[in-house]
């Protein structure tokens, strides 16, 4: 019996005509596969523009350079997140400072921001973690201090907040990743800056095109970091069926909820009221994390740990100031955080035998 993988990704044939259709083109950089998949998924998204590019760690220090942050600003990130949230800050010559997330949603902390906010600060990365959307309380707390909100919508595509708003519709500007384990992906890397601010639409296309206008006179720097058509082909296609893929995978995450609540040693993953979560990971909380991989293994059932090193602690940071400082939420959980498989295309029979090896483990 297979193993059932974290992640399996979507590949069929209307993404492979997608693919070859654009390759028989001849068309293959800066067409028009790559501002309709812009165009399309900022519209689904409720954003004015979107902007293809190679992966989500460039949309993220693409975001930094947009909003003119650099040697001198400090920008509030959480911990509890990958890396590249953080050392994007680093890239534009501004500094990091890390802050705490909540203890039960795991996005950044409101109140950990207003303590770590100084005159310098000149922006927020809100990390959708998992999916789950951020404080709603956010953009006005942004916007009374005249911080710049960086969505860092990585893993949550498609999810929507309290008030009805979809990632990347929220902040100043949102960043996403289309790698392969991603709700939505490319056939390969991949990543998009969107934003719903008509000022920064045509900086934003620039930024990826050398920094060049319509007449292809460079008016700013940039460098190339343009999306293939291919890949925004396969994309497009993608976005047509991201709603019935999340569909299916709060499907599966109601299962887990149910067959789990209430379970010694296991914390199911709280939901912000109101919302609606994208589901990129299914995280239990375990007391005993080494015990319940061990056990999910012995079934043939594939998982991981996220974030067991918080960013603040991890070795580039080891000259950092609060490189040994104490994030009590994310100290506690860090290590505890076991995402099993939630992707869309588990059949009926996968969910079961993750299910029953999660309660071999709570029963042994």
């Amino acid at each position: 019996m297979q193993n059932i993988p974290m992640a399996r990704p979507t590949w069929d044939d209307e993404m492979l005509a997608a693919a070859v259709r654009t390759l028989n083109s001849r068309h293959w950089v800066k067409g028009p596969e790559g501002q309709a998949f812009g165009q399309e998924f900022a519209a689904m998204c409720g954003a004015h523009g979107g902007t293809p590019c190679q992966s989500g760690s460039v949309a993220l220090w693409g975001a930094l350079n947009l909003l003119d942050i650099g040697p001198g600003d400090e920008v509030l990130v959480p911990s509890l997140t990958y890396i590249s949230t953080a050392t994007c800050v680093n890239l534009v010559g501004a500094t990091p400072v890390f802050v705490d997330v909540e203890p039960e949603y795991w996005c950044v902390d409101l109140g950990a921001l207003e303590k770590a906010r100084t005159p310098r600060t000149k922006a927020v990365i809100a990390v959708h973690l998992f999916g789950q959307m951020s404080d709603d309380r956010l953009p006005a707390w942004c916007k009374s201090h005249n911080i710049a909100y960086i969505e860092d919508a990585a893993q949550a595509h498609g999810a929507v907040s309290a008030n009805g708003t979809m990632a990347g519709a929220v902040g100043d500007v949102a960043c996403f990743s289309f790698f392969p384990s991603k709700n939505l992906a490319v056939g390969g890397e991949g990543g998009m800056m969107m934003t719903h601010r008509v000022d920064l639409v045509a900086r934003m296309n620039a930024l990826v095109n050398n920094g060049r206008d319509a007449r292809l006179e460079a008016q700013s720097l940039g460098s190339n970091f343009r999306m293939s058509e291919v890949s925004a082909a396969i994309g497009r296609v993608q976005l047509t069926h991201l709603p019935s893929w999340l569909e299916r995978r709060r499907a599966i995450a109601q299962r887990y909820h149910q067959a789990f609540d209430g379970i010694r040693g296991l914390t199911t993953p709280s939901v912000r009221p109101g919302t609606k979560h994208a589901w990129h990971q299914y995280c239990l909380v375990a007391e005993d994390p080494d015990g319940l991989q061990k056990t999910l293994e012995r079934h043939g059932v594939d998982s991981r740990i996220y974030y067991s090193t918080p960013c603040h602690r991890q070795n580039v940071y080891n000259q950092h100031p609060q490189h040994n400082e104490s994030f009590p939420v994310t100290d506690d959980i860090a290590h505890r955080l076991v995402a099993i498989p939630v992707f869309h295309e588990m059949t009926d029979d996968e969910v079961a035998r993750v299910v029953d090896a999660v309660l071999a483990f709570a029963q042994p």
